[in-house]
């Protein structure tokens, strides 16, 4: 019982993180900000394309009037009537086209405003996003789809491992990603589960390494990391001010795993924490 809880507990604490999908979510984002501005250009060329065919039309009107005042000796054989009602709609359309280019100069300008300040935001968030976790997971998978894969399970996960030796750290957890989706039930699995939880570990990320670490406690028991995963979640506890924790799962990797070198090293780690326990013990009673 107090294994099983061991092992609940590290999910429950880090059910909320799913790293792999920063990178996604960030992209997203940046494709919103992209649809925006291409619309907000689409809006802004219409809008010139209307007013470039408004502005012949006005010419056109111009061109008219003036020819209907140089002609006003010709007109004057007709009633006054008949020239007033043609010169008032002249008037009339002059306006209506004058209005319509007043009104696509004012959506212009809207809309070049909007286009600026959308390009300033997009810039401000690229720029904030610069040391967002989001954007390194985003440029870790980019990097990493420029890696040729190993179709054989082995060697793909040598190459996870390779790079994280290598200090590629956010490559290698990509790769550690990737190959948990295309073989989540292989026994493989397990080191793989490991090795991603070794990523976030290296990094002080004790949650997300929590829940690689038990995960990999929960469904492959009998791994050969196993016992070293117990290890890693003991020292994660410690980090996490979780001292019960801590302990236990040190107990649990000497009684579960004895003969395991990692289960030398939680006897060690006891023997200390026992030590200071009688030393604080000491401390306590002399007061």
């Amino acid at each position: 019982m107090r294994r099983l809880a061991l092992i609940a507990l590290p999910l429950a604490l880090s059910g909320c993180f799913y790293p792999a999908d920063r990178g996604r979510a960030l992209e997203t984002r940046l494709e919103k900000l992209d649809a925006s501005q291409a619309q907000l250009q689409a809006e802004l060329r219409q809008t010139r394309e209307q007013l470039d065919a408004t502005l012949p039309k006005i010419d056109a009107k111009i061109a008219e009037v003036s020819k209907a005042l140089q002609g006003l000796d010709t007109a004057s054989r007709r009633s006054g009537a008949d020239i007033g009602i043609q010169l008032q709609k002249t008037v009339e359309d002059l306006a209506q086209l004058r209005g319509q280019v007043e009104t696509y100069l004012y959506k212009i300008g809207e809309l070049e405003g909007a286009l600026t300040k959308t390009s300033e935001e997009t810039e401000k968030r690229l720029q904030a996003l610069k040391g967002d976790e989001a954007l390194k997971e985003a440029e870790a998978r980019k990097k990493a789809e420029e890696l040729k894969r190993p179709t054989d399970k082995k060697e793909f996960l040598a190459l996870a491992e390779e790079k994280a030796k290598g200090g590629d750290v956010a490559v290698a957890r990509q790769l550690y990603s990737e190959f948990l989706k295309k073989w989540p039930k292989d026994a493989l699995a397990a080191e793989a589960h490991f090795g991603l939880g070794e990523t976030y570990f290296t990094e002080d990320k004790c949650r997300e390494a929590l829940y690689e670490y038990g995960k990999l406690l929960q469904e492959h028991p009998k791994a050969d990391s196993t016992p070293n995963a117990y290890l890693r979640s003991s020292e994660c506890f410690k980090k996490l001010k979780m001292q019960e924790e801590s302990r236990l799962a040190l107990e649990e990797l000497v009684k579960g795993y004895p003969k395991s070198d990692a289960a030398k090293t939680a006897k060690a780690r006891l023997a200390e924490l026992d030590k200071a326990k009688k030393a604080e013990s000491k401390k306590g009673g002399k007061k």
